[in-house]
């Protein structure tokens, strides 16, 4: 049975003020590009006795592929390794939403996804955006890829957007810029909180992590915002042009605030 996830937008007061300003201020303006990149993990278990597993969630790229592509953005895939990239809750194990079997079956997510780039292959320049979706195999290793990480730094420096959901943000906690400061550093930023991963049955309460997402950017100096610093837990947090969200049903709405910000 198809199933239609819906979807209503909130915005942090932070979040408004920054698509009120316009998000791209450089003279490159990187919406002139149309094109986004996702990071995925090449990850498939957490390398414990029982090979729990990691991965990428589809839930929580897919929507925002779709996202993407409705508004005209080409997408690219890289991952630390290349190649397929490896999905929990996939369309063999579980029965998605209608708005990912859409993207799958019409708008080229899964060739893309099945294809995609090694770090060495990308051009940072030629990005609007950089995105990353939850599950927990980006923590264990595009956290600590440094091509990654320097690309992704790449991309902000230039003028682009950073977004993250989920686990995603925690990807972002090793992200330096030039000058050697933490992208995330003074930033308002959320993502999957320590409050949530101390009942989390899936990560044995944060024990198979290597590091608790929450812990990861508050450690590089994120201003990182709690369930209780919000309104409503799936509020976006937009801050100098870095969009994070918490849980996976706001996974759409944070791609839509980086196209938002795109285009402004």
């Amino acid at each position: 049975m198809m199933r239609n996830l819906k979807f209503s937008l909130r915005l942090t007061p932070v979040a408004m003020a920054a698509l009120a300003s316009g998000g791209c201020t450089t003279l490159d303006s990187p919406v002139e590009k149309r094109k986004i990149l996702i990071v995925a993990s090449s990850v498939m278990d957490a390398g414990d006795a029982d090979r729990s597993e990691a991965r990428n969630n589809l839930w929580e790229i897919a929507p925002p592929y779709h996202v993407f592509s409705m508004n005209g953005f080409e997408v690219d895939f890289v991952t630390p390794s290349g190649g397929p990239v490896p999905f929990s809750r996939d369309v063999d194990d579980v029965d998605p939403p209608g708005m990912i079997l859409y993207t799958i079956k019409y708008e080229g997510f899964r060739e893309r996804a099945d294809n995609s780039l090694r770090p060495d292959q990308i051009e940072a320049e030629n990005y609007a955006a950089v995105f990353i979706g939850g599950g927990f195999g980006p923590l264990f290793d595009v956290a600590n890829d440094r091509q990654i990480t320097s690309i992704i730094g790449r991309i902000y420096e230039g003028g682009g957007v950073v977004g993250a959901c989920g686990h995603g943000p925690g990807a972002l906690s090793n992200v330096r810029l030039a000058d050697g400061r933490y992208m995330v550093s003074g930033k308002h930023m959320t993502g999957f909180p320590n409050s949530s991963e101390a009942v989390s049955r899936w990560s044995q309460q944060g024990s198979l992590l290597p590091f608790r997402v929450e812990d990861g950017l508050r450690a590089s100096g994120a201003l990182f915002q709690t369930k209780a610093d919000l309104e409503d837990k799936h509020d976006i947090v937009v801050d100098q042009r870095i969009v994070s969200t918490m849980f996976l049903p706001a996974c759409a709405n944070a791609a839509k605030t980086v196209v938002d910000i795109l285009e402004s």
